[in-house]
């Protein structure tokens, strides 16, 4: 009787032991989720309207934007991002909001646009190699192709020229 309860201890902690490992191998493949960018408020968002606010009310009322248009700062944009993804996986998004407001030259706010996650571009590279214009030339061509090539006539080096006397017309 003593045997069986040993082997029925040592059975409850081998079974112990693997369901701790059981659980400590699902929690790696968790799902993660991230957020980029601005904290979107709708009830704020909704409160700037065209031609009533400025630049002043917006940026109070949202904050500095995520980033302003390159030429000029006739166009501010807020961008925000929620991602998923499954442990090592790549991450995809799964909501995207990108609000676009416009000023015009006296800064008064001109419209206000939303786009969401249709906007994002999905690309998908073919193949491991970049297809690119030219000759194909293999490392030894690199290496040892300009071989002989410096100082042939008319490459703008010194052997390819008649010009043996001291003016201009050989004279």
């Amino acid at each position: 009787m003593r045997q069986f309860s040993r082997q029925s201890r040592s059975g409850r902690i081998l079974l112990g032991a693997g369901l701790c490992a059981l659980l400590l191998g699902a929690s790696g493949c968790s799902r993660i989720r991230t957020h980029q960018g601005y904290q979107v408020d709708k009830l704020l968002v909704d409160s700037v309207q065209p031609g009533i606010d400025n630049r002043a009310s917006v940026e109070g009322t949202l904050g500095r934007p995520s980033f302003v248009a390159q030429f000029g700062d006739q166009d501010w944009y807020y961008v925000s991002r929620d991602m998923r993804s499954l442990a090592f996986s790549n991450p995809k998004p799964v909501s995207q909001t990108v609000l676009h407001v416009r000023f015009d030259a006296a800064g008064n706010v001109v419209a206000v646009d939303r786009m969401g996650l249709e906007q994002v571009a999905k690309i998908s590279p073919s193949g491991d190699k970049t297809p690119t214009l030219g000759r194909h030339r293999s490392l030894f061509d690199e290496i040892f192709g300009n071989i002989g090539a410096v100082g042939a006539g008319g490459m703008g080096g010194a052997g390819g020229g008649s010009n043996t006397g001291g003016g201009p017309n050989g004279s």
